[in-house]
């Protein structure tokens, strides 16, 4: 969605073969609203050197694309493939959940990222296909306001099947950082959940309980919030069939919201 990615093998003049990954920022809208976005996942890239989950080490970096010709990073590849269509859910499900502490194990260190805050959108306008559009009207007012008081930490806030490698049915690391940031551990909960609505409801439910038993803490609407009016411009065009299931988190989000003092 946002650059082309590459595998590379390098050969040493011993014969010695590795693969690497290159990313390269290839759009240039996006590079023209967000030119530091190379830097931003070196960033996260050195930061998450230090946490107990196999992430890309960062190998080399062209911040504007002096080198390359635009933005782009190289970094280690990982072992592993992306499963969407796990044979065992419960097991998938629940490996998927014991990920998050380890990420969410403490803050990172100071200035390193920035403050987790909700994705700004061009227009803050009901989808046309909405079935309450006052309860969207009533989502984009709670999710400007005042954020509730949770403690920050790292957030790879891109947490989703589609960023999980699995190796042996085994979780073998976590890409795409460049989102990375300081902010609550229930908004990557939020954000798998609304990836898992490609599966149904209960699935997305499943998922929370098992990461509120492995962490200790509990999920808070305010993520369901903010992630999708977060989608706000995806979410006009379409997404599926599961997008009335979106609209039910939404809903039940600004209820239980809404019934809190």
């Amino acid at each position: 969605m946002s650059s082309a990615v590459h595998l590379v093998t390098v050969q040493t003049a011993a014969g010695h073969r590795t693969e690497v990954v290159l990313r390269r920022y290839v759009r240039p809208e996006l590079n023209a609203d967000e030119p530091d976005l190379a830097e931003r996942e070196a960033r996260a890239l050195r930061v998450v050197e230090a946490i107990e989950v196999p992430t890309p080490r960062l190998l080399a970096l062209d911040p504007t694309g002096a080198e390359v010709g635009v933005p782009a990073l190289l970094m280690t590849r990982l072992p592993g493939r992306v499963d969407w269509w796990p044979r065992d859910l419960e097991r998938w499900l629940r490996r998927l959940a014991e990920v998050l502490p380890r990420i969410h194990a403490g803050p990172p260190p100071p200035g390193a990222l920035p403050v987790y805050e909700p994705y700004e959108q061009p227009s803050y306008e009901p989808p046309p296909w909405a079935r309450s559009p006052q309860t969207w009207e009533r989502a984009v007012e709670l999710a400007l306001g005042p954020a509730p008081d949770l403690p920050a930490v790292l957030v790879q806030r891109g947490f989703h099947p589609g960023n999980v490698l699995w190796r042996y049915r085994r979780v073998s690391g976590v890409v795409d950082w460049q989102a990375a940031s300081n902010g609550p551990a229930v908004v990557d909960v939020a954000h798998c959940r609304a990836n898992l609505l490609a599966f149904d409801r209960s699935v997305a439910e499943r998922f929370t309980t098992l990461w509120e038993q492995v962490s200790g803490d509990r999920f808070h609407p305010w993520a369901d919030l903010v992630t999708i009016v977060g989608f706000f411009d995806d979410l006009r065009s379409g997404w599926g069939s599961e997008r009335y299931l979106v609209e039910d988190l939404l809903v039940d989000a600004v209820a239980e919201l809404d019934a809190r003092p």
